[in-house]
């Protein structure tokens, strides 16, 4: 049976990004739930286009169980992280990322997500395709500039553009 996903969506969104992975998910009948990185669930893309998610990150804590893998659809907001990493939506993100680590989820993402998995503390020694601008904040991890890489249950892609390069082997992973 196919694998269950969490979805994160920060606001505002990479479009192109999230709509990748849903469009995948979709098409190859794997569950998901979106949940908006926000105090509610009305979000926009970075282009403007306004979407509502199933949920927000706050009602996804302690329900990692729920879950088999957990996405992190990076966007605009976070360049401007620092400046809101003590707003209860961001608290929970870092929450939610550290449960699903925590119990050996499915952790995926692209662009910054290998920043916010260093934020959460998680992703020690693995290699992290990452954004060559987020790269150097990289501590814990091994950031790369490959345009994706798979190591262990981590699951990343340079950017919004490489992803369809990730997929085939994350939809394997999921099925």
């Amino acid at each position: 049976m196919a694998k269950r996903v969490a979805v994160l969506a920060v606001d505002p969104v990479n479009g192109a990004g999230l709509f990748q992975y849903l469009e995948a998910f979709f098409e190859n009948g794997i569950r998901y739930k979106v949940f908006a990185v926000a105090d509610t669930n009305n979000i926009k893309t970075n282009s403007g286009i306004e979407l509502k998610t199933d949920d927000t990150v706050a009602h996804l804590q302690g329900h990692a169980d729920d879950f088999d893998a957990l996405v992190f659809s990076c966007g605009d907001a976070v360049p401007v992280f620092g400046q809101h990493e003590s707003e209860r939506y961001n608290i929970a993100l870092l929450n939610v990322i550290r449960e699903f680590a925590d119990k050996d989820k499915l952790m995926i993402g692209h662009c910054a997500a290998a920043l916010i998995f260093e934020l959460a503390g998680v992703g020690k020694g693995k290699r992290l395709a990452v954004h060559p601008l987020a790269k150097p904040a990289i501590r814990e991890g091994v950031p790369t500039d490959a345009p994706l890489e798979t190591d262990g249950n981590y699951y990343t892609a340079q950017s919004e553009h490489t992803i369809p390069a990730m997929m085939p082997e994350l939809l394997k992973a999921l099925k």
